[in-house]
């Protein structure tokens, strides 16, 4: 099983989006209650958001970890490239409700790269989700781990191709 697809990482028996151990780090954790915001090593939760007030998640990410500073968002912007650069190139956005409102928290990017496929697939992965109405199975880890499991080997050659393999992962895994 692969323990990682992009920024999403298992660690010990959590999924984690984002890096806990650098410095000055911000990640999220997907409990089976809802996301955790952590921030900077603090061992309680800066916030906890039920996953019944998710009306959808997404979540952003850059291949290095360059790319989601203030000068790396100056350089995307100088490029061709499809990528978001920037500090909200790390980030998970969503709109929740009772009461409603928008939300966005930034994570820490790891040390090492993200592949283009990972990027790409995560994002597609959230949206399907989100869209399927079942954003509290990312708080299950077998579940989640399964998924993982089918995406992160998969190289995306095409987008039409990678989009309809997630969404058959998605199906087939139930939600």
């Amino acid at each position: 099983m692969s323990e990682f697809l992009g920024p999403l990482e298992l660690i010990g028996d959590r999924w984690t989006i984002g890096d806990p151990n650098r410095k000055r780090r911000s990640h999220l954790v997907l409990t089976a209650e809802g996301v955790e915001h952590h921030k900077d090593g603090a061992a309680e939760p800066r916030a906890v958001i039920p996953w019944g007030r998710f009306m959808g998640l997404g979540v952003n990410a850059t291949t290095r970890a360059w790319m989601a500073t203030r000068g790396g968002g100056a350089l995307e912007l100088a490029s061709a490239s499809a990528q978001i650069g920037g500090r909200s190139a790390c980030s998970a956005s969503a709109t929740l409700r009772h009461p409603y409102e928008n939300w966005s928290v930034n994570y820490t990017h790891h040390e090492r790269a993200y592949t283009g496929s990972h990027v790409f697939l995560l994002g597609q992965f959230f949206g399907q989700v989100s869209e399927a109405k079942a954003l509290h199975r990312l708080g299950d880890p077998q579940w989640l781990g399964a998924a993982v499991a089918k995406l992160a080997p998969f190289r995306v050659r095409w987008a039409s191709t990678a989009v309809r393999h997630v969404r058959e992962v998605v199906e087939g895994l139930g939600t």
